[in-house]
């Protein structure tokens, strides 16, 4: 049985509130995600923004962008935390997927997010 993944959204402004709000919308499944923002906030701040968002459990963090400010506090505080992966570029099929599975370990949970995501990126 593996111990299940928590999921942080982290993004600039509004954007993970949005994202969360959509995957609650679509999939009717709550408290699946947490959304953080970058708003009002140095990387310390935002680390801590972070890091309560994550508990302290296993969690997958998915990063709006592959730099800035989201991604670089989110590495800075748990790119050794084998309990703790980051996934850039997030989008909305990545995380519908995620709420679905979410009793994966992190790292079983991001390399199945990151697969959903591009698999969902083309052009019609």
């Amino acid at each position: 049985m593996s111990e299940g993944s928590r999921g942080v959204v982290v993004c600039h402004g509004g954007l993970a509130a949005a994202l969360v709000a959509a995957v609650e919308q679509i999939t009717g499944l709550t408290g699946g995600l947490v959304p953080v923002s970058n708003t009002d906030c140095d990387r310390d701040i935002l680390e801590r923004r972070i890091a309560d968002a994550i508990g302290g459990e296993p969690a997958v963090v998915f990063v709006d962008m592959p730099s800035g400010s989201c991604l670089f506090a989110a590495l800075h505080r748990f790119r050794d935390d084998p309990s703790v992966r980051v996934v850039t570029g997030v989008n909305l099929a990545m995380l519908i997927d995620f709420v679905f599975h979410d009793t994966e370990a992190p790292a079983e949970a991001a390399a199945r997010a990151v697969a959903t995501g591009e698999r969902a990126i083309r052009v019609p």
